[in-house]
């Protein structure tokens, strides 16, 4: 009788020439995945972290053997984390890295479920750190609270957690708190139980389902009551930013100030010496203010001006104008008050709000020679060069502390001696963290980022390569077409594919 291969048997070959695939191209204990294995591979897991990185990344190079060293130990874990990798600089890769919106490197991203659901990695970049983390993501997203000990070790005064108190595990409210709990799961920290009486503050009898947020700031807990999901994860977000979110030294205000500069909110900030006098004063009465306009779509920031160094350089703000209040809008409108006093606070926020106060329009003085190739546009000359000029004007807007600005300054000196014969073309710079620019009209999320306006008034954005050869066609191709060069250095001619 002819022997046969049933479907079965099939299968189970195909699914280990798959898994031998899979091996093969992976490290000790870190998958090595790309566009042909990607989907399949990760469908297969019910819990699969992958980290897109890119070869020449530095911070990638770091985090390789830290991460290779977590895979070795999640190996071990029961059940076993899968760990992967994708090169994500790979052109072959790329369609991947797009389709889960890579930024930069390295990104890291968890999948559950097969794919189904895809969050981000916030946890540490060393191998400890990545191990304990993983393992708290394996685990439920909310941990039941039994005991006093139990308490004792989830909830403690430096953190904010999250308790659902329930008088039994099921029904629609517990269930939406699930759904919560696994939703926001890595952002916050949660528990539920049956017995308020073990929770460190608030009420000692619940008669309802209730949620209580305990944090390090403000009035330490606050309960909510509204088991809607999308309501209670505005409750979450809200109750988790102090009304003050201080910006000093101290790593445990890290996590809120990336909520402060993330918030859609309009922006008030008040720096001042920490160490100076009518410290009290300062800090009371900008509570007091940030305390009336709560929810009011206004957040605040008080800053110790020596740690806030960086923050001022990238607002273009100086430490000598200190006491310093600044306000900036989303219509990228800002507001500046310099060597105020506390009692200045109150009347100067009720001017902003009720709409009377002045927007600052900060420029740095329009340059008394301006014969570079690449010319100097400021604050109060961009409307003349730019918007007013009748040329065609490629404008680049740069950050002095950028090193891909300092990488692209000799590119763009290049661009612009190759135009310096044609009158209807300029090559010019701007300094982003000195000169204010209609935020409606330039779209600048980081540095370096390029413009270029027709002499036809024709608004583009330039996010081609970084050549001369590629900014000079980008020009060449979308000048104005009325507009005819008197003499251009050519780019070299390239084949057709």
């Amino acid at each position: 009788m002819a022997s046969r291969v049933s479907v079965g048997q099939l299968l189970s070959v195909s699914m280990m020439l798959l898994l031998i695939t899979v091996s093969v191209a992976a490290d000790d204990h870190v998958l090595t995945l790309d566009h042909t294995n990607f989907t399949d591979t990760v469908s297969r897991h019910n819990f699969i972290v992958v980290e897109f990185y890119a070869p020449w990344c530095g911070h990638c190079m770091k985090l390789a053997p830290e991460y290779e060293k977590a895979g070795s130990v999640l190996s071990s874990h029961d059940p076993p984390v899968v760990l992967a990798k994708v090169d994500a600089n790979e052109e072959s890769n790329k369609e991947l890295a797009s389709k889960y919106e890579i930024q930069g490197f390295p990104t890291i991203k968890i999948f559950r479920n097969g794919g189904k659901n895809i969050q981000e990695f916030k946890g540490p970049r060393e191998a400890d750190g990545i191990v304990a983390y993983l393992k708290k993501e394996t685990g439920p997203a909310s941990v039941e609270i039994k005991s006093a000990e139990d308490v004792t070790s989830l909830i403690d005064d430096s953190k904010i957690f999250v308790v659902g108190v329930f008088p039994k595990f099921s029904g629609e409210e517990f269930e939406n708190f699930s759904v919560l709990a696994e939703k926001l799961r890595s952002d916050y920290e949660f528990g539920h139980t049956l017995d308020a009486k073990l929770l460190p503050k608030g009420e000692l009898l619940v008669n309802r389902p209730t949620i209580r947020l305990f944090k390090p700031f403000d009035e330490l807990f606050v309960d909510f009551q509204d088991f809607q999901v999308d309501a209670m994860q505005k409750f979450v977000e809200a109750a988790s930013v102090p009304i003050v979110t201080l910006y000093t030294k101290d790593p445990s205000n890290h996590p809120f100030l990336m909520k402060f500069f993330e918030s859609p909110n309009d922006k008030v900030m008040l720096f001042i010496n920490f160490t100076g006098e009518h410290l009290d004063a300062f800090k009371s009465k900008f509570k007091d203010v940030a305390t009336a306009y709560r929810g009011k779509g206004v957040s605040f920031l008080l800053g110790d001006l020596e740690a806030s160094q960086g923050v001022l350089q990238y607002y273009g703000l100086k430490g000598d104008e200190a006491p310093l209040g600044y306000i900036q809008n989303n219509d990228g409108q800002k507001y500046l008050k310099t060597k105020l006093n506390p009692d200045h606070i109150a009347p100067w926020l009720k001017e902003y709000m009720d709409g009377n106060l002045k927007p600052f329009v900060k420029s740095e003085p329009i340059p008394e020679i301006n014969n570079e190739p690449v010319k100097v546009v400021v604050g109060d000359s961009l409307q003349a060069m730019v918007f007013n000029s009748g040329k065609n004007v490629l404008l680049e807007f740069y950050a002095p502390w950028c090193g891909h600005c300092q990488k692209l300054a000799p590119i763009l000196d290049e661009v612009a001696v190759s135009y310096e014969n044609d009158p209807d073309v300029i090559i010019a710079k701007l300094d982003a963290t000195a000169n204010d620019f209609p935020n409606d009209t330039f779209d600048v999320q980081g540095f370096p980022t390029l413009y270029f306006k027709t002499a036809g008034g024709n608004m583009l954005q330039y996010d081609g390569d970084r050549t001369k050869e590629d900014i000079i066609d980008f020009i060449q191709n979308n000048r104005d077409k009325t507009t005819q060069p008197s003499s251009v250095e050519s780019a070299p001619e390239k084949d057709e594919l």
